[in-house]
Formats: structure tokens, C-alpha cells, sequence
């Protein structure tokens, strides 16, 4: 069987997130006909049904869910390759071509030690340009796996790390960042059920693939935003303990008692043959 092309995989994703060829078809800029000639002729080629076609719409059949989470990392790979090729020609400097990398954190997490380690690579012989890509809550993943980012600092239970290289460099608790004035701020612990049950304090939402999850909370597009709707009473939103070092007067950290412990990761891919990177990683191992 001939391998599957770009090409292809690019229309049948577009299908099956929107389940409808004629949002598929505008997304892709393209009239509706020649997209579903295509798809069938995938069909064709690989033998399998992809989509089930009825008067109610378009639904995924068991191969179609697959192909959809294989086209996705597929079409980041490629998209990440290029991306990743166009950094490793450099950016000029008084010596010649320097290398760039892309680090991708999570905003207001692990502070101290991304200050520790920027300082420590900072002063190594031949360091790469480090440009910092601060994310959401668990955005840094997606970053990395397509090419936006070179390496990241992912958290766990949040983030996954299968299919990267990782170091773990710091075990940490996590707690609730209310406003200073709430009834449970003078608290010395709460619990996770405290405080996913406050009427007047629903929690913040951050988007996970493009997506916000389901709630009454706020949906949050970045750190300032968040901090702020704490400060002016709105929502209450869950850290990891390091977080401590951006909060404003107006904020109360409380610790959480039974929340997991965040494991903070220096992730990489897997194939990545950056010596920069491997400097990097070296940094923060020894850190």
C-alpha cells in the first residue's frame, strides 16, 4: 500500500473534528465535492470505513478514531520538523550562526528554578539563545510535540510524557490561590472538595487542546487575567507551590492537603540530536 500523504491526512482531520464536510470544507478553503471524492478515495485505498454518512451527520467508526489520533501526531510531526529546521540554522551574532531554543513553561510555575537554571546555562561556554514560551495550564505539551517548542518544563499528573525524553528536577505540593479576603483564606489547609464546592467561588477554567472544560469558572486567557479575577473575588484557581512567587497582596495561598504531588520534568523529544539542548539538559540536572 503507497503511504499516506499530507495531504491526506489534513482532510480527513479536518472531517473528523468538525463531524460536517461543509465546515470541513470552508476550514480548508476548498468546495465540498472534491473534499469527500477524497475521503472516499482513502477509503478506497486503505480498506476500511472511516465515516459513518447519514441524514443526523457524520460520526467516526472504529478505524476513523484511530486514523484521527494517528493523522494528528502525524501532521505535528511534520509540522514540528520544519518548524525545528528553520531554529537550527541560527540566528546571527558577532561570532556567526547561533543556536535558538525554544523552552515552553507553564506561566507563574516553578519560578525559582527556571530562574536558577536560565542563570546556570546563561553562563556556560557556547549557550544557545533561549527564548521562553509561557503557556497555560498544560499548552507547553502541545508545544512541544509540534514543534513549537525544543524542550519544556511539564508537570505531572497535568502533563504526559509519553513519548519524550524527561529528567525529573523537583517534587513540590500544590495549593489554592484565593482571594485575601474569602472566608476560607485564613484557613491553614483546605481540601479538594473545600474548594471545588464554593458557591461564590467557582473554579478558573484554562483551555486543554483549544478546548475549556465544562463549569460555571471563568474561562482564563492568561496569567495577568487570572491573577486578577482572584484578587477582585471571582475565582479561586489550583498551583503548584512555587507559584507562591508571583501572587499579589491581594492573594492567599492556602496548601491542599490531599491534592498529588506536581512533579516538575525538563522534557525533550526523544529523537532530538540539539548538542545545545543536551548542554541544557545537563544544566538542569545538575541544578
Amino acid at each position: 500500500m503507497d503511504p499516506l500523504e499530507t495531504r491526506e491526512l489534513r482532510y480527513f482531520v479536518a472531517v473528523a473534528e468538525e463531524l460536517h464536510f461543509g465546515r470541513a470544507a470552508e476550514r480548508l478553503g476548498m468546495a465540498q465535492p472534491p473534499l469527500s471524492r477524497a475521503i472516499q478515495q482513502l477509503e478506497r485505498r486503505l480498506g476500511v470505513c472511516l465515516l459513518q454518512r447519514n441524514r443526523r451527520g457524520v460520526s467516526l467508526t472504529g478505524a476513523g478514531e484511530v486514523l484521527l489520533h494517528e493523522g494528528r501526531a502525524a501532521l505535528d510531526a511534520t509540522t514540528a520538523a520544519a518548524r525545528r529546521t528553520r531554529r537550527a540554522g541560527g540566528t546571527s551574532g558577532p561570532d556567526g550562526p547561533r543556536e535558538r531554543l525554544v523552552l515552553a513553561v507553564k506561566a507563574g510555575a516553578a519560578h525559582e528554578l527556571l530562574h536558577k537554571l536560565l542563570d546556570a546555562y546563561a553562563a556556560e561556554p557556547d549557550a544557545a539563545e533561549i527564548e521562553l514560551l509561557p503557556s497555560g495550564t498544560c499548552e507547553q505539551e502541545a508545544m512541544l510535540r509540534d514543534g513549537r517548542a525544543d524542550v519544556a518544563l511539564l508537570h505531572t499528573p497535568f502533563n504526559s510524557l509519553t513519548g519524550f525524553d524527561s529528567e525529573e528536577l523537583m517534587t513540590e505540593g500544590q495549593i489554592a490561590v484565593l482571594p485575601a479576603g474569602h472566608r476560607l483564606a485564613a484557613r491553614k489547609t483546605l481540601s479538594v472538595e473545600d474548594i471545588g464546592d464554593i458557591p461564590d467561588l467557582p473554579l478558573a477554567r484554562w483551555p486543554r487542546h483549544g478546548v475549556y472544560p465544562p463549569g460555571p469558572g471563568p474561562e482564563i486567557h492568561d496569567q495577568t487575567q487570572l491573577a486578577q479575577l482572584i484578587a477582585l473575588g471571582r475565582t479561586v484557581a489550583v498551583y503548584p507551590d512555587s507559584a507562591r512567587a508571583w501572587l499579589w497582596a491581594e492573594h492567599a495561598a492556602v496548601p491542599l492537603t490531599d491534592a498529588p504531588p506536581v512533579v516538575t520534568h525538563i522534557a525533550w523529544p526523544a529523537h532530538s540530536r540539539s548538542l545545545a539542548l543536551a548542554r541544557l539538559i545537563r544544566t538542569a540536572t545538575r541544578l
